[in-house]
């Protein structure tokens, strides 16, 4: 969603690197150029103005003109005010000390009250709450179903008296639903509330009418953030009529400009608590500010990644890893891989895993266009593999790949090419177990390897060629496919290119094994 502005302002950065004193015209020239990238990005007017004024008084003041490197600090004052329009602090739910906890969402139709009750749900289930979803949306068509239906899927309990379609009370079933959440020891009800495809008189009484009812302890307001200025405006009607203490953004990978959501805190004066950002019950969490900010910027969003490593990684499972990498790299056994490379795919989506790391920015095209069947193939080619294939990979040879590649409906070159990377993938991940670094990354600590002399001795080898022309074009000619071949890693990005010029902190690298 942010592709746009995060492309507009990482060029307006670009003049200023490299200057060791910035001029006023050079902060005025970087100020339009941000001006211009938030109006595009479809940011509101009002916060425009207010954010420019601050970057401009800051990147003028003490701060940058002392600083060692004034366009560094520029950028980062441009981060803080970032995190600023988007609500500064995590904001975290309220939970009643006397449960249930009741949280009301509240919206306009289509901005996805329905699937995001039960993606809280869910969510609330995994933190430990038993939470009970109410359908009190009774106008919508299907409405009470479909509650029904993404509860079941979350695994979360529902309580739907009424069938809907237009028929029943929505304010006697908030009531219920209180009781019925007591005397079945749920400690969280969350209100499902119908909405309209605008703002009227209707949809605010009977909102207010459903707060008044069960008196929540947190109003979450749903906000499609593909909708852009109009989000601002509906959101501003909503405080004024029913109230709300949080906003939920939904649909946030959608391919609309943003601005709705670095408005809409600013603008209300309410923080933004939760994102949902697929279709998925678990593509949703907790908004923090900084980290979108920072995903802004193109610096990525470690902590996030390694929440998710957390959360999916067993901590004996990684130990165990760790220790089998570190007695040799011949331990580390296809089955390994392949379990490996399962663990990252419960992280989510290969594509935004990569979206979070630092400079993934600039090969943001090909990462769009990985194809996340590639994990499935890479699967299936060591599942049609014997045992004794998938311990000692070696003994593959060129009738035993035919079979593995019929088996995985494949071609040879691709069993041929997995074994391959296998064996790149475990000398590399041996080496950073045995606090090696990782191999082929000059300037990076631990590296290891030998002097500067050997290595301009290979380089120079490499560059000899064949003074028989025919055999000159042979040797290019197989060089070039080997290096083709090499290039196509299991997600489809060209081979070390995922990995210049980024270093993974020690807190992620546990995660390797």
């Amino acid at each position: 969603m942010f592709d746009t502005l995060s492309d507009r302002l990482a060029s307006a950065f670009k003049n200023l690197r490299g200057k060791g004193r910035l001029s006023e015209a050079d902060i005025d020239a970087t100020a339009r150029e941000i001006r211009i990238a938030l109006l595009e990005a479809d940011v509101a007017l009002p916060v425009v103005r207010a954010f420019i004024k601050q970057v401009k008084e800051r990147a003028n003041g003490i701060e940058v003109s002392q600083a060692l490197n004034p366009a560094q600090q520029v950028i980062k004052i441009v981060n803080e005010e970032l995190v600023g329009i988007l609500g500064g602090e995590t904001r975290r739910l309220r939970f009643s000390k006397n449960p249930p906890t009741v949280i009301m969402l509240a919206g306009l139709q289509g901005a996805g009250k329905t699937t995001l009750a039960g993606k809280l749900g869910y969510w609330l289930k995994s933190q430990g709450h038993t939470p009970l979803l109410v359908a009190c949306d009774l106008q919508r068509p299907n409405a009470v179903t479909q509650l029904s239906v993404v509860a079941e899927r979350a695994g979360v309990a529902v309580f739907a008296p009424e069938a809907g379609n237009g028929v029943g009370d929505p304010v006697k079933v908030a009531q219920d639903s209180i009781e019925y959440a007591k005397t079945k020891q749920y400690d969280v009800v969350v209100v499902d509330t119908a909405g309209r495809l605008g703002v009227d008189e209707e949809l605010m009484r009977q909102a207010a009418d459903i707060r008044d009812a069960v008196r929540p302890d947190e109003i979450l307001f749903v906000v499609d953030a593909m909708i852009g200025q109009d989000a601002v405006n509906t959101a501003e009607a909503f405080r004024d009529g029913v109230g709300f203490d949080g906003v939920v953004l939904s649909k946030l990978d959608g391919d609309a400009r943003g601005g709705a959501a670095l408005s809409i805190a600013h603008v209300t004066g309410k923080q933004i608590m939760f994102a949902s950002n697929g279709e998925k019950l678990d593509e949703f969490d907790t908004f923090h500010p900084d980290r979108m900010a920072s995903r802004i910027l193109g610096m990525g969003d470690m902590l996030s990644l390694i929440e998710k490593a957390e959360q999916t990684f067993s901590q004996a499972e990684a130990q165990k890893m760790a220790d089998k990498l570190a007695k040799g790299p011949k331990e580390f056994t296809l089955d390994d891989f392949l379990s490996q490379m399962e663990q990252v795919r419960k992280m989510g989506s290969i594509s935004k895993l990569l979206g979070m790391l630092p400079g993934m920015g600039q090969i943001k095209d090909q990462i769009a266009n990985l194809d996340e069947r590639d994990v499935d193939r890479t699967a299936a080619i060591i599942k049609s593999m014997t045992p004794a294939e998938r311990q000692d990979p070696t003994i593959l040879n060129g009738s035993r790949r035919v079979r593995v590649a019929k088996g995985s409906g494949t071609e040879v070159s691709a069993v041929k090419g997995l074994v391959e990377r296998f064996f790149e993938a475990r000398k590399m991940m041996s080496r950073m177990a045995q606090g090696g670094g990782m191999p082929g990354m000059p300037g990076m600590p631990g590296m290891g390897g030998g002097s500067k002399k050997k290595k301009q001795v290979k380089q120079a080898k490499g560059k000899q060629r064949s003074g028989n022309p025919m055999k000159r074009k042979a040797d290019e000619a197989a060089e070039a496919a080997r290096r083709a071949e090499q290039a196509d890693s299991p997600f489809g990005l060209p081979a070390g290119q995922e990995a210049q010029n980024f270093e993974l902190p020690d807190e992620f690298k546990k995660f390797m094994g």
